[in-house]
């Protein structure tokens, strides 16, 4: 009897933290408004947090051309693109990613354009931003669970709250560069603070499916 194939791997990855800085935190510094600098490092409830600082940035009159201004300023991590194109060599690659499609292009640009799933904002003529749209509810969960659906093995890693799903539902989960009470709350999982350890935890996981 033949031995079965091996099963195809992909890796999911959260963004900011990840391989690019905080984009409201860069914001935060640029206009001097400290509440924006609580991100889902701290606030597990993304619906709250994307209200508080859509009330933050319109009380203080910041719209999406200002925020776009400061994107527009920012590079990638420190090795991010390096080890991203190294990933990319190796296995298959998702980005999923709780920020907005109106924000990250140009930090992907400089990252090689990898796939990215993220949502959408809602914003007035005047450039007024009033909303967002997910692309679904907890859509790096779902996410993960499609591509296993797909018959994909699937190791995911990320620093936050809003990681944790997508972590808990794959085939493997790594932390990276999580904040110290996010690693004390989820003891059990493996936190790298270095982009070559993380490369070879997932060069790992990608030989024990061949």
């Amino acid at each position: 009897m033949s031995s079965a194939p091996p099963q195809q791997c992909l890796v999911a990855l959260d963004v900011e933290g990840v391989l690019t800085p905080e984009i409201w935190i860069a914001v935060a510094d640029e206009f001097g408004i400290e509440g924006l600098k609580r991100t889902t490092k701290d606030e597990p409830n993304y619906q709250f947090l994307m209200d508080s600082r859509i009330q933050l940035i319109n009380s203080n009159g910041i719209a999406l051309q200002d925020i776009q201004s400061v994107i527009a300023s920012l590079s990638p991590l420190e090795g991010a693109s390096d080890f991203l194109d190294e990933l990319r060599s190796r296995v298959s690659v998702v980005l999923l990613s709780d920020t907005f499609e109106e924000f990250i292009h140009p930090l992907m640009d400089q990252l090689g354009n990898p796939l990215i799933l993220c949502h959408r904002l809602i914003v007035d003529p005047n450039g007024v931003i009033t909303g967002f749209v997910e692309r679904i509810p907890n859509q790096k969960f779902y996410a993960v669970r499609s591509f296993q659906e797909l018959n994909y093995r699937v190791l995911a890693a990320g620093d936050s709250y809003n990681d944790l799903s997508m972590i808990d539902q794959a085939d493997a989960g790594l932390l990276f560069r999580a904040p110290d009470h996010v690693r004390a709350e989820r003891s059990d999982l493996v936190c790298h603070d270095d982009y070559s350890d993380l490369l070879n935890s997932i060069q790992s996981f990608i030989e024990s499916s061949n």
